[in-house]
């Protein structure tokens, strides 16, 4: 009997519509700390207090939303309101997890645009840039933790980080090549999946790529019939749908991709103003992806016509947003119901993990990355045939960033402070030190 009261006490009444609505609002607005916080936030709200999903089915869902490129914790968002009211509630939860967000980044790229050649807004980003470093640091540390383990993933690590930083490999070509060795090296499950409902489920897959692949589209169509292909709004929609599909392994992986691109080949940011928009998007509630949202702003803003810059930041920063969110709707939609199938997909969790150890290698690069161009004013290249060396000039060395980065890494690594304390501390040290010369 006590058995049986336990099963009735733990099975609490489903939520209505709008209590799943405000509780995602709720957690849309203080869903800090990156997609680590942001998980724990939702299972200590949805699992443990409210107990809406049980703790198996949330973990197995945390493990498919791995599986699908785009930020895992707005997938797992959206999966939670479809699991409890549908469509509209995937769309609510999904939503309401990012717009706070979405919101606030929108306010400080304005203000980052009018402000940035201001001496204390310079001085406050000194700061912010190098708790950067060591924030990307203890990102590419704690992944390596959890996804390297034996030789075989150290050595995909590995050569993803040489082929980037050494052999300038494209990144969607490098995440493609470890899903291929983890698929090739994977172990066959035995036995098949129920076959019941089987046509069923691939009508409802197939409608759901077609609406939300629909829905995706549309901005972009309009952009491309009312501007024209060379617009710059076309090229920020064209490259964030393309790196909406690569996006695996979070948004310090895609960062270097980003970066390589948006800085190198488009001319939209310079490499310091990379750090800065990981910065904002760290101090800021919702997924990190919300950082290519600034890239999208300030691209646009910098060629504005045929409309005023702020306007065209505006533009820019929303069909940002767009297409890197809703494809997350279109996965979860389109693949939630198979879901209990992938219990069993040995080879595709093995995929995974592969992708996963050649993220690490991602993210050292973009440490790299970061470092060489925050921590000194001017970079050399040496090139020979396919290797390309991205090398620092040392009489551009910048103490004032090495200072205050090694202040950040103390209050991260050993007094374990959150990382918006650290950013005001840093920010607060730029400020201090924003008048003195690094020469």
């Amino acid at each position: 009997m006590d058995r049986e009261d336990v099963v009735i006490e733990d099975t609490p009444p489903a939520p209505t519509f709008g209590e799943v609505a405000r509780a995602f609002g709720r957690i849309g607005c203080l869903s800090f700390g990156g997609p680590a916080g942001q998980i724990a936030l939702m299972h200590e709200d949805i699992v443990v207090r409210r107990r809406w999903v049980g703790e198996e089915d949330y973990l197995h869902a945390l493990n498919f939303c791995h599986l699908l490129p785009g930020p895992e914790a707005q997938q797992l968002a959206t999966w939670i309101g479809w699991r409890l009211h549908g469509t509209r509630g995937g769309i609510a939860a999904g939503g309401l997890f990012v717009l706070p967000g979405a919101l606030v980044m929108l306010g400080l790229s304005m203000l980052y645009a009018v402000a940035a050649n201001l001496t204390w807004f310079a001085a406050l980003f000194l700061g912010i840039k190098a708790a950067v470093l060591a924030i990307v640091a203890q990102a590419l540390l704690r992944i390596a933790g959890r996804a390297l383990h034996g030789p075989v993933k150290w050595a995909i690590a590995i050569t993803a980080f040489f082929a980037l930083f050494v052999f300038d490999a494209p990144f969607p070509l490098v995440v493609l090549a470890a899903g291929l060795v983890g698929w090739a090296t994977g172990t066959h499950a035995p036995g098949r999946a129920p076959a019941t409902g089987q046509r069923s489920l691939w009508r409802h897959t197939l409608a759901s790529i077609l609406g939300w692949g629909a829905v995706w589209a549309v901005p972009m169509v309009a952009v491309l019939l009312l501007l024209g292909p060379d617009h710059v709004l076309a090229r920020i929609g064209v490259f964030f749908s393309q790196l909406a599909v690569v996006t695996f392994g979070g948004a310090y992986a895609v960062l270097s991709y980003m970066a390589q691109e948006a800085v190198q080949q488009y001319h939209w940011l310079r490499p310091q103003e990379m750090a800065d928009a990981l910065g904002l998007a760290e101090t800021t509630p919702g997924p990190l992806i919300l950082v290519t949202q600034h890239v999208g702003f300030l691209a646009a803003y910098r060629a504005p016509s045929p409309f005023p810059p702020m306007l065209a930041g505006v533009l820019g920063a929303a069909l940002t947003t767009w297409v890197t969110f809703a494809p997350c709707f279109l996965w979860i939609f389109a693949f939630a119901p198979w879901i209990e199938r992938l219990r069993h997909a040995a080879r595709l969790k093995s995929a995974l993990a592969a992708v996963t150890a050649a993220v690490v290698g991602v993210i050292a690069n973009l440490t790299v990355w970061f470092a060489l161009h925050v921590l000194f004013a001017r970079t050399g290249e040496w090139r020979a045939g396919p290797v390309r060396i991205v090398s620092p000039d040392w009489s551009s060395f910048d103490w004032r960033v090495a200072v205050i980065g090694a202040v950040a890494a103390l209050l991260l690594f050993r007094l374990r402070w959150s990382v918006v304390r650290v950013l005001v501390v840093a920010a607060g040290l730029g400020l201090t030190f924003g008048g003195l010369t690094f020469g």
